[in-house]
């Protein structure tokens, strides 16, 4: 069984700051190998070495220029960063300030990990250097804001936008929100769009512009998720995964597993467990 360690954000210095950066030596000396859980967001930008961090069962190889955005709540790993030099930034989501970026930070469907390109890696790097400093500072008065500000714009520098980012994307916003309060006990598109006020068409087209997917596959998708967490981290049963995310009973959950992963959920459990000690 893997034990999942919840983290819950609390700046090493006691202050009330929103956001606080450390460096990949800190995090070793800090770092167990085990699997955490966030109630922040972490955003590493590597700038030499190569390493590896696993989040929500997917790994992911880390080499100069990669950013990884580890979003609240997804179940990650660091399990090779003896070789990492770069900076993190821990923040709350709502320390962005501008739209879009307190937008990203608050989407549960973004890119875990990419490589930042060349033509905004300077400004990466400088955007890291004087948040730095501005962050340590423990500037009061409206000086006090400039790290969330500077936050901000190293956000939007970094790369890949969250899959919707503009107003005209709120209804997909507002679904996905719902989604993440209420998967667990409602799976039907009807549900959030009788919730929400909007026809379940309309919500399927966003869902379609903003992700590629529709809205019942964006439900599936994040259902899949947590049973993958709960067989994986937490080891329930299919009939304790079927009563935590609101199936009938055992054999309707392993049917939709089934029919979503190609595999039975005891299955997957074990063959999870075997490459964990491998």
């Amino acid at each position: 069984m893997t034990t999942i360690q919840q983290m819950t954000y609390h700046p090493v210095d006691g202050s009330s700051a929103p956001l606080e950066m450390m460096t990949f030596d800190a995090l070793r000396a800090a770092n167990d190998g085990g699997t955490q859980r966030a109630d922040f967001v972490v955003v590493a930008v590597v700038m030499a070495g190569h390493g590896l961090v696993d989040i929500d069962f997917a790994t992911h190889a880390l080499s100069a220029r990669s950013v990884v955005w580890i979003a609240p709540g997804a179940v990650h790993r660091w399990s090779d960063i003896d070789d990492l030099r770069g900076e993190l930034v821990l923040f709350t989501p709502t320390a962005p300030v501008s739209f879009a970026t307190r937008e990203r930070a608050v989407t549960f469907d973004a890119d875990a990990a990419w490589t930042a390109s060349g033509e905004s890696w300077p400004f990466i790097i400088a955007g890291l250097e004087h948040l730095r400093v501005e962050a340590s500072s423990q500037a009061g008065g409206a000086a006090a804001e400039i790290p969330t500000i500077l936050l901000s714009a190293l956000i939007a520098r970094l790369g890949p936008s969250a899959p919707s980012s503009s107003p005209r994307d709120s209804a997909y916003q507002l679904f996905r929100a719902s989604v993440e309060e209420n998967f667990r006990a409602h799976h039907d598109v009807g549900f959030y769009a009788h919730r929400l006020g909007y026809a379940a068409r309309t919500l399927s087209r966003a869902c379609v512009r903003a992700t590629g997917r529709t809205a019942k596959a964006v439900i599936t998708e994040r259902v899949i998720l947590e049973a993958k967490r709960l067989l994986a981290h937490d080891r329930l049963t299919a009939a304790q995964c079927a009563a935590a995310l609101g199936f009938a009973d055992a054999s309707v959950f392993s049917a939709f597993f089934h029919r979503e992963c190609g595999i039975r959920p005891g299955r997957w459990q074990a063959r999870t467990f075997a490459s964990q000690l491998t």
